[in-house]
């Protein structure tokens, strides 16, 4: 080893290819820990969401979910405000494949009612033989798509003269399924808005706070826990009731989403302030400011893109309080009335102890707030972890 060791002073042997340099290659490895090196943050992200299962089933049940609110009036079978007199409060039916050991496709059986007169309940049974087919594709009941379309296409029809009430009637023979899809638009579109109203809140006021400090930090710091301090539930109903009845649904639908964006924004706006007052004394920030770049400016182009992962992140865990404030404020009767429906409308009718007693379908619309919460919950945490992939 030491005979083929260059003299002292003399120039140390090197070797230059001659191939070509092809800047892809690493990339086309499909297996090659290198491919890291040139992937983008939004692959990085995506690559390490990908691996969290629970989060991704989640993101295309809220992604199947939310197709289903926009194209609802094709989705439910019956139109919003159908009412089956003879069928009041009907329990869910049962869809069947085979009758007397004949494969006959998806069908109810018909039904007819009878009156408990002792405990003054009707009482509905299936009436055999009475095959009633489902129908894919059909003609049914009118309506306005968005309010402005009219058709009459449904993705599943009941027989013609015939009934399907997969998940029972109210107490005015309304399908249950159709009025909990209906009510699918408004409460999901609720928990987007109010999201939306919380976000621009706590991205400008965090953003002023966290760029500027002193005084302006000061007397934000102030007002959020001011507003944190105060209970939410009676702030919620104090809210509600400065709205007059004589106002229109929409109108309150609107009320009610400012309501819970004004709400939300302080936890928002206070992870705003610490990212900021760590990204503000950056290089990149420093330049921003020599070139004139206006305060705006350098708040929402430059710094809140550095953290723009963690808002998505938060935005998802938002959605479902969003939600579940809805539901409350309307369960108790402070929030949308009819004619809107919502999943918090719906469960109104399950305030009396008696109709649940005898009708516990009535509760079916806690089953969609429960699976979407849970949904937004575990789609939040796995876009946490994904939105820092070196980690």
């Amino acid at each position: 080893m030491k005979d083929a060791l260059p003299p002292p002073g003399a120039p140390l042997p090197h070797y230059v290819s001659d191939a070509p340099f092809d800047p892809t290659s690493i990339e086309r490895l499909p297996e090659g820990r290198e491919s890291l090196y040139r992937a983008s943050q939004l692959r990085l992200t995506w690559w390490r969401f990908r691996r969290h299962r629970l989060a991704l089933a989640s993101a295309i049940f809220l992604a199947f979910v939310y197709l289903v609110a926009i194209f609802v009036e094709v989705v439910a079978p019956y139109n919003l405000h159908s009412r089956n007199p003879d069928f009041i409060y009907a329990p869910p039916q049962r869809i069947h494949l085979f009758d007397e050991g004949h494969f006959v496709g998806p069908f109810v059986y018909g039904r007819k009612m009878t009156l408990d007169m002792d405990n003054l309940q009707r009482l509905y049974t299936d009436i055999p033989g009475e095959v009633q087919k489902i129908r894919f594709f059909c003609h049914g009941d009118d309506y306005n798509f968005w309010g402005l379309i009219p058709a009459d296409i449904h993705l599943i029809c009941p027989a013609r003269d015939g009934q399907m009430f997969l998940l029972g009637t109210d107490r005015m023979g309304r399908d249950e399924l159709s009025r909990i899809l209906y009510g699918a638009r408004i409460s999901l579109s609720i928990g987007l808005l109010g999201v939306t109203v919380s976000f621009i809140l706590g991205i400008v006021i965090g953003g002023l706070a966290g760029y500027h400090g002193g005084t302006v930090d000061l007397l934000v710091q102030r007002l959020i826990e001011v507003l944190q301090s105060i209970p939410s539930i009676p702030l919620w109903l104090s809210l509600s009731a400065i709205m007059p009845v004589t106002w229109s649904p929409l109108i309150v639908y609107l009320g009610i989403t400012v309501i819970l964006g004004l709400l939300d924004w302080t936890g928002l706006a206070r992870a705003v302030r610490s990212k900021l007052f760590s990204l503000r004394e950056e290089d990149y920030v420093l330049a921003a400011q020599l070139n004139g770049a206006r305060p705006r400016r350098i708040i929402l182009r430059h710094l809140v893109p550095g953290f723009l992962s963690h808002l998505i992140a938060s935005a998802t865990i938002s959605i479902p309080s969003m939600i579940l404030g809805e539901t409350a404020l309307s369960f108790l009767g402070l929030g949308l009335r009819p004619p809107i429906v919502s999943w918090g409308v719906l469960l109104t009718e399950a305030r009396d102890v008696t109709v649940l007693a005898f009708y516990p379908w009535i509760l079916l619309p806690t089953v969609p707030v429960f699976l979407v919460v849970l949904a937004f919950n575990f789609l939040g945490d796995g876009l946490r972890d994904a939105a820092d992939p070196y980690r």
